[in-house]
């Protein structure tokens, strides 16, 4: 097992609220973006967390792949559509390395001179 997700979970919400203590305004905020971004109800919840499960993944983030697995969960999602919004980011991911390797080679291409 990679990470004992529930305990993951479980120190994430407790440090979250130890930060909300220290800086609560800035814990206003961020809440607000999550609000701000379901504001409209143009995504359902359970679209909107397999959106944020699949940008998790691509940002190497266990907190928010522990917070958002148990979001999609409670949304309804199905093991499979989680597993689909996983193969987007996949593909989404190697696509960027693709195209950091060409950024890459055409740095080394300009320094070489």
């Amino acid at each position: 097992m990679f990470s004992n997700w529930p305990d993951l979970l479980a120190t994430v919400k407790k440090s979250f609220g130890a930060l909300s203590k220290s800086n609560p305004k800035m814990v206003k905020a961020y809440m607000a973006l999550g609000e701000a971004a379901a504001e409209n109800n143009v995504l359902d919840a359970k679209t909107r967390e397999l959106i944020s499960l699949a940008v998790a993944i691509t940002t190497h983030c266990d907190g928010c792949i522990s917070s958002h697995s148990a979001a999609a969960i409670a949304a309804g999602a199905t093991r499979e559509e989680v597993a689909a919004a996983l193969a987007t980011a996949i593909s989404l991911n190697a696509g960027a390395a693709y195209i950091y390797s060409l950024h890459a080679l055409e740095a080394y291409d300009s320094l070489k001179g």
